[in-house]
């Protein structure tokens, strides 16, 4: 199985090429459309700004989006998993890829700290491989002031930080998956998901 990770400019691509060489991926950082089109499956990572994002990756959301049409798996983190909704109120609003339809928007003001970051358990909805060998309340590791809101039927995953918002969500083709959370940064949950990930898109 050959994975890239999507390099548009953004994202902490070497922590997570690292943990998914850790769990026995043949994996490459690559910008390169050649690259992507070779692929059996794709990771999006992302750090920062939506719209700033949105401009970076520009030049790749046409292969990107017809590789995801052709079933080929994507693995959307952090901000990569709110990359693929429809739109984000962050900065104004912006267009995202538009895989899960829905809108990220701010937490709402409450005594809770924005961002959210630390470590929170997980409310499983949706037993899909991700998943295997996860239980219920395990905890990960986030750091985000925004979210996804869409249909519970794209909601695999939830957690609760003042609100209910999607942890994990996934297509209805189950080729695309979006982390809230960081995985390369969530011990030994989050490698069982990038191994589950690898494991379930390989040879």
């Amino acid at each position: 199985m050959k994975l890239v990770i999507i390099d548009y400019g953004l994202g902490n691509l070497r922590s997570i090429e690292k943990a998914l060489q850790y769990v026995g991926a043949n994996v490459e950082i690559s910008n390169e459309p050649s690259a992507i089109d070779r692929a059996d499956a794709l990771i999006l990572p992302g750090v920062g700004a939506f719209r700033d994002a949105m401009m970076h990756f520009s030049t790749l959301e046409r292969v990107v989006k017809d590789a995801i049409g052709e079933g080929k798996p994507l693995l959307g983190i952090c901000l990569g998993m709110q990359m693929l909704a429809t739109e984000s109120e962050e900065g104004g609003l912006h267009k995202g890829i538009d895989i899960i339809p829905g809108r990220v928007i701010r937490f709402p003001v409450s005594e809770l700290k924005v961002p959210h970051m630390g470590w929170n358990s997980l409310i499983i909805k949706k037993n899909i491989p991700l998943l295997n060998g996860i239980e219920n309340g395990s905890y990960v590791y986030f750091v985000h002031s925004f979210h996804v809101s869409t249909d519970e039927k794209y909601e695999a995953v939830l957690c609760d930080y003042g609100i209910e918002f999607p942890a994990i969500v996934a297509n209805e083709a189950g080729n695309v998956i979006g982390t809230q959370f960081h995985p390369e940064k969530s011990g030994a949950i989050g490698l069982r998901m990038l191994r589950n990930f690898v494991e379930t898109y390989g040879p």
